[in-house]
């Protein structure tokens, strides 16, 4: 193990190329640096749907996005990427991404100091292609994870910030759709990539139901345009009687405003549960397949979270990297609309 970092360093590099969620917990991380190294330029390499979110933030200097390509393009996708980062040397990198193509990455890029994981938590090989690690650690929140990066450094982390850019046009929008609603928002995502951590349709219906009738909000389906999340809203849609403002679509941009003018969110464990949470926005998290404890908002609305992860009301399970296949079967639609009910009452 090397000694901590002190020095400042004139340029540095950060690689964490996705997904959404991910883009979200290295927000703090980024501008811990800022804060305590004001002049040192950072460049962020992403890929093209976070960077949509980070694109205009105010604490990274450039971004270089790595668009990637399959079968025998590939290769080009790491030549060309690679062909921008090399521009500079970095007296610094870090390494928060431990699969293999974020590895190739930190291979091609010129650093003095290449920080990343542990050994134990390098996946793929990725301990072959640094030359500092952060000392092996117990399981715990993914975004106290990040930190030990910045901590490691002799950065402190606190006060954890995000600073989601919201433009004056973005805010214009925001208020023509807010304000033709008849009440509040309930932004409600139907959807992951990852097919056990989605709730059931019928559950989801019934729910919007109860929300609009006993709450007093209306549900507005948010999200991206994959297939998966458009069968799953159009099964909804078609299941309930709530009246119901469908807001799906390829637009990153407007996402992020609907959830922060959303009084309240519903969504499992995936991108948007995080987004919201680092707006400020009242998050209800559905969790059963992933540990609320290592993959739940941070540090607030905690007290939110319908938590299917626990197999028993009292079972006392620490942070884990389990799964638990079945674990959405046990939120109920009962406990969803009791929580919509509390971050009412607690948040307005």
């Amino acid at each position: 193990m090397f000694a901590p970092i002190r020095k400042p360093p004139d340029e540095l590099c950060v690689i964490m190329l996705s997904a959404l969620g991910d883009a979200v917990h290295v927000l703090p991380v980024v501008n811990a640096l800022r804060r305590t190294w004001p002049r040192t330029r950072i460049t962020w390499v992403i890929q093209p749907v976070p960077y949509r979110l980070v694109r205009d933030h105010p604490a990274v200097d450039r971004f270089v996005v790595f668009h990637r390509r399959k079968g025998l393009d590939a290769w080009r996708s790491f030549r060309d990427t690679a062909a921008r980062i090399r521009d500079r040397r970095y007296d610094l990198l870090l390494a928060l991404q431990v699969y293999a193509k974020a590895g190739v990455l930190t291979a091609l890029t010129p650093a003095d100091v290449k920080l990343g994981f542990d050994r134990a938590r390098a996946r793929d090989l990725n301990w072959l292609v640094t030359n500092e690690r952060i000392r092996p650690h117990p399981v715990q929140h993914v975004q106290d994870q990040y930190f030990e990066f910045v901590r490691h450094l002799g950065v402190d982390p606190e006060p954890v910030e995000w600073r989601i850019p919201i433009g004056d046009e973005e805010r214009a929008a925001q208020r023509a759709f807010f304000d033709g609603l008849d009440r509040p928002a309930c932004a409600v995502v139907v959807g992951t990539s990852k097919r056990e951590k989605n709730w059931a349709p019928e559950r989801y219906a019934r729910a919007l139901e109860a929300i609009e009738a006993d709450h007093g909000l209306r549900p507005v389906l948010v999200g991206g345009p994959s297939p998966v999340e458009r069968r799953l809203a159009d099964e909804v849609l078609g299941r309930t009687g709530a009246t119901v403002v469908d807001m799906l679509g390829d637009d990153l941009r407007r996402l992020v405003w609907l959830l922060d003018g959303a009084a309240v969110v519903i969504s499992p464990d995936t991108g948007p549960l995080h987004l919201a949470r680092a707006l400020d926005t009242p998050v209800v998290g559905l969790y059963g397949y992933t540990n609320p404890k290592r993959y739940g908002p941070y540090r607030k609305f905690e007290e939110l979270v319908v938590d299917g992860y626990a197999r028993s009301p009292d079972e006392d399970y620490p942070p884990s990297m389990e799964y638990r296949p079945h674990g959405m079967e046990r939120v109920t639609v009962e406990a969803v609309v009791d929580r919509v009910g509390l971050a009412v009452q607690r948040y307005g």
